[in-house]
């Protein structure tokens, strides 16, 4: 099998209005690139300087207690179940409606994923969790999507009834907050990517977990490198997923930038909230007041969501599907938990209708105005 990934970028080139947006934010790469020759002459390129000083950083960021950044945001979930000591057959509660890195680290950490349905506001319904109860079940994996979070009020009830764990998928959620409290910051452990195109990212795959509990933060720190103590002895049997040190480089350079970047997305997503808000075909999400939102992605449902984003591309409008295949009818899903079409019909219903437009900073204000003008054209002319 070929990487898709390069006909991807290329393909994404031809739109005038994209989400890979790279190379604007990278302009002053030489600045970064002088950052990365220190590196090179002191040779600290796994866990070095530059990883404590991001941690420290990131600390400071979401008012976290402890910081430990790794490879992917992949491996933080799956090391924060490892972490938490689940195990062969123990299930997790999680949406349907997410990337596949959340599933596939459920799996990978030998557990089950048991889904329950979304709601409006594409988050996990928590009415429908305790109903998935059994036994077996030791964690909730909630996903805060977009960069919405989740209902935690009523989701920390429920785990605390139960005796359960709270990871929480917070790789689009860098700087949301509820209330005071940040994104990553309600749950046992919070995870965090950093890959190219997340509201603070990297040259590459990179990740953070955080957590208020001391003795998970040291056992995660043991995980992401072998179990080492020293240099000769191992506590634990750990892998192999240490934050670079370049790209550490990287994230301090652009974690200056990141509230600045949230408040550019926040305000591009009002306007297009306003200039969409009238019309029939189009659903927005209910925004909730006191959810902090950071927009890592701007999603709407739209009817006639296929031609509409055949009719975007033609004027150069890199609208997007996210994702028109919900977890569950995923093929591993299906042969795994014997799922089937119209088992969780609001995530099915999410995947048939929702469009995504680009909502970063780099987007001007009169893209703003031609996506809500080609979107207004499509629905009068059909």
């Amino acid at each position: 099998m070929k990487n898709f990934l390069t006909k991807q970028y290329i393909k994404d080139k031809k739109f005038k209005i994209r989400h890979n947006y790279l190379s604007d934010e990278f302009k002053d790469y030489p600045k970064i690139f002088k950052k990365i020759e220190k590196v090179i002459k002191f040779n600290d390129f796994t866990l070095g300087f530059e990883v404590d000083k991001f941690e420290n950083n990131f600390k400071k960021l979401i008012n976290a207690k402890n910081c430990i950044a790794v490879g992917s945001g992949t491996d933080a979930i799956y090391m924060s179940l490892k972490c938490l000591g689940l195990s062969r057959g123990d299930e997790v509660i999680t949406t349907p409606y997410t990337f596949y890195s959340t599933v596939n680290a459920i799996v990978q950490a030998d557990c089950r994923p048991v889904f329950a349905d979304v709601q409006g506001d594409f988050n996990i319904n928590p009415e429908l969790i305790e109903k998935k109860i059994t036994k077996k079940t030791k964690a909730i994996l909630v996903v805060h999507w977009a960069g919405r979070i989740c209902d935690m009020n009523r989701i920390k009830k429920i785990a605390k009834k139960y005796n359960l764990y709270i990871v929480e998928d917070a790789c689009h959620a860098i700087l949301a907050k509820k209330g005071k409290i940040f994104a990553g910051n309600f749950g046992d452990i919070g995870c965090f990517s950093l890959h190219p195109l997340k509201n603070l990212n990297v040259w590459g795959d990179g990740g953070m977990m955080v957590t208020k509990n001391k003795n998970i933060a040291k056992k995660l720190k043991l995980l992401r490198n072998h179990g080492l103590v020293n240099r000769n002895e191992i506590k634990i049997f750990g892998i192999n997923s240490r934050l670079d040190t370049v790209q550490a480089v990287v994230a301090n350079h652009l974690i200056k930038k990141v509230k600045n970047i949230t408040k550019a997305r926040r305000d591009n997503a009002r306007k297009l909230d306003i200039g969409l808000k009238n019309i029939d075909s189009i659903k927005i999400p209910k925004r909730d007041t006191e959810n902090y939102e950071v927009f890592h992605i701007y999603s709407i449902r739209a009817k006639k969501r296929d031609l509409l984003i055949k009719f975007l591309h033609s004027k150069g409008i890199d609208a997007k599907k996210y994702y028109p295949i919900p977890m569950h009818l995923q093929t591993p899903s299906k042969i795994m938990g014997n799922y089937k079409k119209g088992d969780f019909p609001y995530a099915e219903k999410l995947c048939n209708e929702t469009i995504s437009v680009p909502i970063h900073q780099f987007v001007k204000k009169n893209e703003i105005n031609y996506i809500i003008k080609n979107i207004k054209d499509f629905y009068s002319k059909s």
